[in-house]
Formats: C-alpha cells, sequence, structure tokens
C-alpha cells in the first residue's frame, strides 16, 4: 500500500479540524463548553510549537555556518561567484520587498484574527536604534541561543565562520562536524514534521469552535494574496529582468514547465532539479554555469519560500493584532536577506525561520500552526516559484557571462 506523504496527511489534519470543531460548538454553543475544549485540543499544536522552537538556533547556525563556508569557495571560481551573489541577494531583497508590500497593502492576517490569551492587545515593542545595535552584537551565544534570538546568532556565526577558515586545515574539522549536526538537525525536523497533520488538526478544530467557520473565508485571503505575489515575482519582476537583459522568457519558461509542474505536484522544488538541469541546458546555457549556479541557487536562491517568510510573519502579526513598523519590517528584512542564505533550501524550514521572527518581534506563536493549516496549499506555489526563480538567475549569469 502506498504511503501517504505528509501533504496529503496534513490535509487530512485540516479537513479533520474543520469538521470536529463545527461538530463540537454545533452541539455545544455554550461559550463556557468551548473555551476549556478549545484550550485542552490547542495543546496538540502548542507541544508541535515548543518543537519547532526547539529546533531553530541549531539548526539556524549548523546550516548558515556551513553556508558561509560554501560560500567561501567563490574566492577559487572570481569573477562567476561575485556575479552570482550579487544577483541572488537583488532577487531576494525584490522577493522579501514584494512579500511585506502585499501583507500591508491587503493586509490578510486581520481575516483570519487569532484570539489572544491575554486581554491586554498585543502590540510590538518601538524599534530603539541603541538597544537594536546592542542587541545585534551577543554577551553570550548560548545565552541568545537558548532564547533563539536569530541576529545574534547569525553575528556570531559569521565571525565564527571567517575565523575557521583562516586556520585552514585545522577548520575542516569544524565544518565537517557542524555539517554532521545540520544533517543530523534536518533530520530531527523531519521527525518533527511528521507530527505537523496532528498540530494542525488541534491548532484549527480550537479555532474553528472558537469562531465559527466564518474563520475560512480569511485562510482563501491569505491563499489569494500569496498566489498574487508569486504570480507578480514571476511575470512582473523576472519577466521584466528578462525583458532588460534579451533573454526569452517565454522559450525559457517552456524548458522548464515540467520541472515547475512536479514542483508543485509534490511541494518540492529540489524533486525538480535534475528536469531543470535538463531545460536548461536544452535552453543552451553551458554546463559550467548551469552546474555551478543551479545548485548554489537551491541553498541561497528560493524566491518564493524567501517570499514566504516576510509574508508570513507580517499575516501572523496582523492575525494577533500587532502593528509592526516601517522600522522593523526593514529589520525584518535585514535579517532574513541572511538567515534565508543558510536555511533556504531545507524543505518546510521557511517555519522554522518565520518561529525564529516570531520570537525576535514578540509575536504570539499560535499563528504559526495556524497558518501550518494551508501550509501544504501555499507550498505548492513557493516551490514552483523556487524553479522559475533559479532558472532565471543561470540565464542572468550566463548573460553576464557573455552567453546566449
Amino acid at each position: 500500500m502506498k504511503k501517504i506523504n505528509l501533504t496529503t496527511r496534513i490535509l487530512i489534519g485540516l479537513v479533520l479540524g474543520i469538521a470536529v470543531g463545527a461538530w463540537y460548538r454545533s452541539n455545544w454553543p455554550d461559550p463556557a463548553n468551548i473555551k476549556p475544549f478549545a484550550d485542552n485540543i490547542s495543546l496538540l499544536s502548542d507541544v508541535f510549537l515548543r518543537l519547532i522552537k526547539m529546533i531553530i538556533a541549531p539548526l539556524v547556525f549548523s546550516l548558515l555556518l556551513t553556508g558561509v563556508a560554501k560560500v567561501g569557495d567563490f574566492k577559487s571560481v572570481g569573477r562567476i561567484g561575485l556575479k552570482t551573489i550579487l544577483w541572488f541577494t537583488f532577487a531576494t531583497l525584490v522577493s522579501l520587498t514584494i512579500g511585506l508590500v502585499i501583507a500591508n497593502i491587503f493586509e490578510p492576517g486581520k481575516q483570519i484574527a487569532l484570539t489572544v490569551t491575554s486581554s491586554i492587545p498585543v502590540e510590538a515593542k518601538a524599534f530603539n536604534a541603541k538597544e537594536f545595535i546592542s542587541h545585534v552584537f551577543p554577551e553570550s551565544i548560548v545565552d541568545v541561543m537558548a532564547r533563539n534570538q536569530i541576529l545574534p546568532i547569525i553575528v556570531f556565526v559569521l565571525f565564527f565562520a571567517v575565523a575557521t577558515a583562516a586556520i585552514h586545515e585545522k577548520g575542516k574539522i569544524i565544518i565537517e562536524f557542524f555539517d554532521a549536526v545540520s544533517h543530523a538537525m534536518l533530520k530531527v525536523t523531519s521527525y518533527v514534521m511528521k507530527l505537523a497533520p496532528v498540530a494542525v488538526f488541534g491548532a484549527v478544530a480550537s479555532v474553528i469552535a472558537s469562531k465559527g467557520l466564518g474563520v475560512l473565508n480569511g485562510y482563501l485571503s491569505v491563499v489569494l494574496c500569496f498566489f498574487g505575489g508569486l504570480i507578480f515575482f514571476v511575470f512582473g519582476f523576472l519577466f521584466l529582468v528578462c525583458i532588460i537583459l534579451k533573454i526569452n522568457f517565454i522559450r525559457l519558461l517552456n524548458h522548464v514547465k515540467d520541472a515547475m509542474i512536479l514542483a508543485f505536484s509534490t511541494s518540492s522544488s529540489e524533486a525538480a532539479m535534475p528536469r531543470v538541469i535538463e531545460g536548461l541546458e536544452r535552453f543552451g546555457f553551458s554546463n559550467r554555469i548551469v552546474s555551478f549556479v543551479l545548485p548554489l541557487g537551491y541553498s541561497f536562491n528560493l524566491d518564493g519560500s524567501i517570499m514566504y517568510m516576510t509574508f508570513a510573519t507580517m499575516t501572523i502579526a496582523q492575525a494577533s493584532g500587532m502593528h509592526i513598523t516601517l522600522a522593523q519590517q526593514i529589520t525584518m528584512m535585514l535579517i532574513l536577506l541572511i538567515s534565508s542564505k543558510g536555511v533556504a533550501g531545507v524543505p518546510r524550514a521557511s517555519l522554522v525561520v518565520i518561529a525564529g521572527m516570531l520570537s525576535y518581534f514578540n509575536i504570539p506563536p499560535e499563528g504559526l500552526s495556524l497558518i501550518l493549516g494551508i501550509d501544504w496549499l501555499l507550498d505548492m506555489g513557493r516551490s514552483a516559484t523556487n524553479v522559475m526563480g533559479n532558472a532565471v538567475a543561470t540565464a542572468v549569469v550566463s548573460k553576464w557571462e557573455g552567453e546566449n
């Protein structure tokens, strides 16, 4: 018998959560009965959230350290490496910005407003430049890891990675150790994600029981807004870039459309990678460009996943009744510009990064389990976008190198 994949199990958990929540609300409509039920069944998602938080610090630390080590290899490839980094950085900034703009204009989070346990409205803390700068540089790496503070972890890892590279041969054992740690944490992440359907069931059942089926209209708003952002990124931004650089966008799209369909249907851009390589080489790109840019793109340039990080964080903040200031949004974008480079290629790692952002901006974590209910659908769209983003990245670097 064929094993049911995670996406299908999450969908089943979502449907069961809706059914159980609606059934309980219809049979025991008294708020005195609903609240204990909602609180108790939400324990399923609470446990999942605690496990996700458990992963954040070691996963970010190990992946970012090994990721920086990979970037360090660019010294040996010179010109192509620099151009690749420049494009990845630019594309990341654009995708992060689109995620923020879409969330600010349409405010989809307000359609799925959460019931915050505190009776006092939750507000984001005011931005303070002195406090922010002081926070960036940790007094203790153990302390910031214990509190899942991503930005100070990133600063420490950057220093640590440079120092590791500087000791040459002796540093290799450190890189190998943290590479092993990163693989172990990825395995832990896969174990934790097996609980995602149960978490979705608990979170959705709790919300439906508390708020009724009307809250489902909010899910539609979130899905439409995010897919609209993805479509704008592909057929707006990437199309414009191709026009400017005189790259045949339609022809390129035709060569990778099968890979995009595969990525969409499997919710995995990695699964489509062999077909992407075939399509790009059929287009006419040289193997030296494809074999260099594409593998790095699958770790550092997953545009759909990166856009999701700002979009989801802002949506959850809105659902929690929080106002994130412009200064805080810029801070969020700069943090994700760096942190996304270490984890963008990891399946479901977007959720771990988003959890870190929620912690950093004091956003209630309940929204993570709520948005997880539609993460499977959003993942399909961002996986297909990742494929096209990396295809265009290869085309751009190839054009800058004077090929095609």
